[in-house]
């Protein structure tokens, strides 16, 4: 007589709902990426060699319609001064770093670094390395 059972549990295991869940997680992180840095700027940076390990306090971006941005947030030319000192007034050895897109007039440029100057903030110019 043949006691043993028929109904075996197979050892396999099925990968389908595992492939599932990453192509799940995958989409969601491809929906969601552009969501989390709302203000980051597109710009193209000139290049050089170099790196610096500074800690910086607060950027200023210039775009290529000569728009100023600081840490993200539009400011006309004329209030850029006082949006610098207001953010870095509690800060010991400020520290700005300066994007701007590559093909924008150098003067432009050049007037963001007077006022850091002028404020004794040190100016960090940021380039896309080679």
């Amino acid at each position: 007589m043949n006691l043993r059972g028929r109904n075996k549990v197979s050892p396999e295991f099925s990968m389908s709902s595992m492939t599932d869940i990453v192509f799940l997680l995958l989409i969601f992180f491809m929906l969601t990426s552009p969501v989390i840095t709302p203000e980051a700027l597109d710009l193209i940076l000139p290049k050089a060699k170099g790196k610096s390990t500074n800690k910086q306090n607060v950027s200023v971006s210039i775009t290529k319609d000569l728009e100023y941005h600081v840490d993200g947030e539009k400011v006309a030319f004329e209030r850029l001064e006082s949006a610098l000192k207001s953010k870095l007034a509690d800060v010991e050895n400020p520290t700005v770093i300066l994007r701007a897109e590559k093909d924008i007039i150098l003067q432009k440029a050049v007037d963001v670094m007077m006022i850091a100057n002028e404020n004794q903030y040190k100016l960090i110019l940021a380039v896309k390395p080679n």
